[in-house]
């Protein structure tokens, strides 16, 4: 969801899929979210192990999987499959959401993608912590759970989020030709961001400039901020 210069989107690059009205409509399921997923880290499979890593049965994974064909996410691997099973994989590696526009033109849709990419999200994280304690200390030491409260203008909170990509684009892809030469010991990373505007919402019938001679939170106690 940015257009930063260390994203990886760039125009025409085939690695990318940039979502439309059509494939926010594809993805707004939290299994077709996973299924694209699991096959652009783990590559090709079928719909009957798909739907094992899932918990859904394969007839599920298997409509799915067609949707998101129609969509032009997956396709057939034809040289893995046979008469009896299909095998599929990814046509892409990332998939791009511009965001403003499509918001605006179809915001029920783009509402339902971003649930299921927060669902997903989640299941990724309860994950993760299901299988803290039995992580290697070195990993247990270098997983990382922070939250902060800023209070930015819009220019300011866009300016942090291409700093923070810029510094993710400084580090090693788990995609094929940078995995072969990560060094020992170097594992899938999974780190998530999220720059979520908590915007102060209006108190009903409150003056806007304020009571010059009152309290400015409004009662005796005082305000204060932190991370959450």
């Amino acid at each position: 969801m940015s257009d930063s210069p260390s994203s990886p989107y760039t125009p025409g690059n085939p690695d990318v899929i940039v979502l439309d009205a059509k494939g926010l409509r594809a993805l707004a399921h939290p299994v077709r979210v996973q299924l694209v997923g699991l096959l652009r880290k783990h590559g090709p499979s079928t719909a009957t192990r798909l739907a094992e890593r899932l918990g859904v049965n394969s007839g599920t994974a298997s409509y799915h999987l067609r949707q998101l064909a129609a969509a032009g996410f997956v396709e057939e691997d034809t040289g893995r499959g046979n008469a009896r099973e299909r095998w599929w994989r990814s046509i892409h590696r990332s998939t791009y959401f511009e965001g403003i526009d499509l918001v605006e033109r179809e915001p029920e849709v783009a509402l339902a993608y971003l649930q299921s990419v927060a669902a997903v999200h989640t299941l990724r994280v309860q994950r993760a912590v299901n299988e803290f304690q039995t992580m290697p200390r070195p990993w247990r030491n270098a997983a990382d759970m922070s939250d902060w409260a800023l209070r930015l203008t819009p220019e300011e909170t866009v300016r942090l989020r291409d700093e923070l990509h810029d510094v993710l684009a400084r580090y090693r892809r788990d995609v094929p030709e940078e995995a072969a030469v990560a060094p020992e010991g170097a594992e899938r990373v999974g780190l998530i961001t999220y720059i979520l505007p908590e915007l102060d919402a209006p108190v009903p019938g409150a003056d806007p400039a304020g009571d010059p001679d009152g309290d400015p939170d409004g009662g005796g106690g005082t305000a204060g901020t932190g991370p959450s």
